[in-house]
This record gives structure tokens, sequence and C-alpha cells, in this order.
């Protein structure tokens, strides 16, 4: 029975963050090899696992038999700073991936970041509506084939930080976000964006991601952003032995997700 929300998710427990991102790089390599019946996408994250991830998938034994023709990559978020900034996800996957494979250019969809955010925002929808064929989410279709997501000491996911007008948008598949606790304006996918989804991994890494994914595996504090992630298709959680510290063994449904 898939797993829909993040108490309920599939945990695979691996011995550390390089495990991790090879686990996850074989999975989507497979993935998007099996999708025969439309482009594959994907929404990426940012952060250090997946930029390990990114590398790998960058790699010659993965990167000469990658469909990059048939996969769209998209981003779950983004700092609103300009595309060579430091901070910028797609420089950082630019960097890490799409320069070192044959990506078709179009089919790498960067959040843009030259107006006012709100304007951004509203060109990214319309670039994801636009692919996905239709103004309103359909159940049964999703828009995405995988979103990628991490978790920060807050609870935050994409740029759903907490407190934030944002948490509550229901109606926009993009918005932005100004988090109290950390810097720059964000763009991000909003919840109804992110569950239009076949699969939701979140990867994690590392003693400083236990706490707070001990906290939202038990579901117990509606505060925490990464809690009310869901999707119409499952939910995984990919996660070294370390992240895993806090986390009860008895409580998991722990199986590969490939």
């Amino acid at each position: 029975m898939n797993a829909h929300d993040v108490k309920s998710a599939d945990v695979v427990i691996l011995p550390d963050a390089e495990a991790v991102a090879h686990h996850v790089a074989h999975w989507l390599f497979k993935l998007a090899l099996a999708k025969t019946d439309g482009p594959f996408s994907i929404a990426l994250s940012g952060g250090s696992t997946p930029k390990r991830l990114f590398e790998l998938l960058a790699q010659r034994y993965i990167a000469s038999r990658f469909p990059w023709q048939n996969v769209h990559f998209f981003f779950g978020d983004e700092r609103h700073v300009p595309v060579d900034d430091p901070a910028s996800n797609y420089a950082m996957s630019h960097a890490a991936l799409f320069e070192h494979v044959p990506v078709p250019p179009e089919n790498v969809h960067a959040m843009p970041t030259m107006g006012t955010p709100e304007e951004d925002a509203a060109r990214y929808e319309r670039e994801l509506k636009t692919f996905y064929g239709a103004d309103t989410l359909q159940a049964g279709r999703p828009l995405f084939d995988v979103v990628l997501l991490g978790m920060g000491a807050d609870g935050h996911t994409a740029s759903l930080f907490p407190r934030q007008p944002v948490l509550k948008d229901m109606t926009h598949w993009v918005s932005t976000c100004v988090p109290d606790d950390a810097p720059h304006t964000r763009l991000t996918l909003t919840y109804p964006a992110i569950h239009s989804s076949r699969h939701v991994v979140f990867m994690l890494a590392g003693e400083a991601k236990a706490d707070m994914f001990a906290r939202v595996r038990r579901g117990d504090d509606a505060s925490l952003p990464s809690s009310h992630v869901t999707s119409e298709g499952d939910i995984s959680f990919v996660v070294d032995q370390a992240a895993a510290r806090d986390v009860v063994s008895e409580d998991l449904v722990s199986r590969d997700v490939v």
C-alpha cells in the first residue's frame, strides 16, 4: 500500500551520505529509463546531499545511458538571487550536473529571478502549467514523476518555512516566501504542487537532521512544514544512520524504494 504522508512513509536507512546519494541516483536512473509514455519530470532540491547525487548522475556510467532527451528538470525552490550567485540552487546544479551531460537546454527549467519575486513566481507557475497542459492539477495525472526534498533544522522543506503565509497557499503552484530565520527571499513549490507527484523522496544525512526527522516522522507537531507534505503517489525517506538515530526501528516500514 502506498504511503501518501510522512507518518506512513517508507524509510530506507543507509550507512552514510554517500550511500544515500548512490541509492537515489540509481533509483532515478531506473525510473527515468522505465518512463516511456511521456516526459519524465523531476523537481530538484538544493543542499550538499543532492549535490553529490547530481555529481553521480553526471558520471559516465549513468550519464552515458541516462535518457536526457526525455527528462525535464524543474526546481522545488530557489533563492531570489542571480543565476550565478553562489547561493543559487540552479548554479549548484548546473556546475554539478548540467554542464557535464547532454541534456537539452530547454529541458532545464530554472526558476526565474530577474523580476520581482511575485512576478517570477507567477512566471514559473505559467511554465509549469504549459508543461502540464492544464491550468488545474488533476487527480491521477501527476505534475511530477519525482519531487526531491530536504529538511532544515527548523522543519522547513523546499522553501516552505515555518510561520510564513505560503504554508496556507492551496491555490498557487508556485509562491514566494520570506523566512524570518534564514537569508534571501525565496520562490517555492507549494503543497498542492508537491502533492501532484508520483514519488516524493526526502534525502537526509547527518546527525543535525536526526531530531527533526524523528519529530516529523512522529507527526505530533503541526508547526513543522515538512509534516504537511503529501503525495498522490508515495513518499519515502532515504536517510543515513546518523539522521535515523532517534527513530525507533519498530516504527518504520523499511524497504528499498527501487
